[in-house]
């Protein structure tokens, strides 16, 4: 499974060059050269990591009149400055909705505002509700219940899974 996790997350890595650009206050700008959302599915955000002029980063792509960027911290690239090429290798992180389990990702289709706020989660609440779900494998009843608790949440906007 760790294999083909690693594969599957291979052949989501996009790379690319670009040109780091001024942008809000000191934070410099960093272009995304392609279409997330073609590449990875709609989302309003998304959570990717990855390297930018080598340097490991997580961070999260948003959408402004410019198309698809993100920003660092001046002290996150240190040896690169504002005009210089960098290159920029990023994956998403996390399970996709393309990764889903048919039931859950059904449960998903079927109400989009629970459908797209599980889209904005970073990986960590993501993961919380998928794992309390597997943790039913044994009893498909209670796997049931929980997805609809899961989708109620979500659609109410509650990032963490209920604490049983």
């Amino acid at each position: 499974m760790a294999d083909q996790q690693g594969k599957r997350d291979e052949s989501r890595t996009r790379t690319y060059r670009t040109t780091l650009q001024t942008g809000h206050g000191d934070k410099p700008r960093i272009a995304v050269s392609f279409d997330p959302d073609a590449a990875w599915g709609t989302k309003s955000v998304h959570h990717v990591n990855g390297t930018v002029a080598g340097i490991r980063v997580r961070v999260t792509l948003v959408r402004d009149e410019d198309g698809w960027s993100f920003s660092l911290g001046p002290n996150r690239l240190p040896h690169v400055a504002v005009g210089d090429e960098i290159e920029v290798v990023i994956t998403p992180e996390g399970p996709q909705r393309g990764d889903l389990a048919p039931d859950i990702a059904a449960a998903l289709d079927a109400d989009p505002a629970a459908g797209e706020f599980f889209d904005t989660l970073a990986q960590f609440y993501r993961n919380g509700y998928l794992r309390w779900i597997d943790g039913t494998k044994r009893r498909p009843d209670v796997r049931a219940e929980r997805i609809a608790e899961m989708v109620h949440l979500l659609h109410e906007g509650v990032k963490s899974r209920p604490r049983t």
